[in-house]
């Protein structure tokens, strides 16, 4: 904080000081919410991410019994699981999908 500056008595001086008051009061007002908004931002920022675990805890199979430590690693592992399948399956839609085409050039 600024030093509080002398002020003479006179009544001209007296309104400079109520207005330095009053300039003072509204700046730590506007600290005070400024402090007050961070802490609001904090917490709805805590609440968004618990939200997002418990919304993961239900997407990776045995997920609700895991820490968030071993929940992450899990999530990794299952993505790498399902990639895997994803790839198994368009092998296997190609492989059809050839079966198909061979079929109708032999006429069947």
């Amino acid at each position: 904080h600024e030093a509080f500056p002398t002020f003479q008595t006179t009544r001209g001086t007296t309104r400079k000081r109520t207005d330095y008051l009053k300039s003072q009061n509204k700046d730590s007002l506007r600290e005070e919410e400024e402090e007050e908004e961070e802490e609001d931002n904090d917490d709805d920022e805590r609440i968004e991410v618990k939200r997002k675990i418990v919304a993961l805890q239900r997407i990776v199979p045995g997920g609700e019994a895991l820490g968030v430590d071993k929940l992450f690693e899990e999530t990794a592992g299952y993505i790498l699981a399902l990639q895997g399948q994803i790839r198994a399956m368009r092998v296997l839609a190609s492989f059809i999908e050839g079966m198909d085409k061979q079929k109708r050039k032999l006429g069947g």
